[in-house]
């Protein structure tokens, strides 16, 4: 059974509704899913599995309220975490230029200091062409589960 760890990070609720979606789509009986809406630093720690971090974008390409904490501690205290499977889907709105999906970036390389291991591209949902992220989160999402598991499926 394959454990994953969803890290939220939310603002107005598309990342979280994007993630609680991903689990409904994700869990099998191979594939078990938990979504952290409000993620601490054991919320990586106290398990083994691939993690996903979901998040939108703040401000000038900042890291939501709920998932700085996380973001702190991680950088803080560097729990290594060498080679487990990471990867990142982010929300953000392309107007506001340079900072445009920042949170993922930072959260990339967050996890990156700590030995953790990207797989796949890093998932940029523009709130100026998506409606709905989780529709283009979940292909995107099953086929990273496919990798981090993998399964053929």
């Amino acid at each position: 059974m394959t454990d994953i760890q969803i890290l939220v990070g939310s603002v107005f609720g598309g990342a979280l509704m994007t993630a609680r979606k991903l689990r409904e789509q994700l869990s099998s009986d191979d594939v078990s899913v938990t979504v952290h809406e409000k993620p601490t630093l054991a919320s990586l720690t106290d398990s083994s599995g691939p993690v996903l971090v979901c998040t939108s974008t703040t401000g000038q390409g900042e890291i939501p309220e709920n998932l700085l904490p996380f973001y702190v501690e991680l950088r803080d205290q560097l729990p290594m975490q060498e080679g487990r499977p990471f990867g990142v889907i982010v929300l953000g709105d392309s107007s506001y230029g340079d900072t445009f999906c920042g949170a993922g970036e930072l959260m990339e390389e967050a996890l990156r200091e700590v030995a953790a291991r990207k797989v796949g591209e890093t998932l940029r949902i523009d709130a100026m062409e998506t409606v709905e992220p989780e529709e283009d989160a979940l292909p995107w999402a099953s086929e990273w589960v496919r990798q981090v598991t993998g399964s053929k499926t």
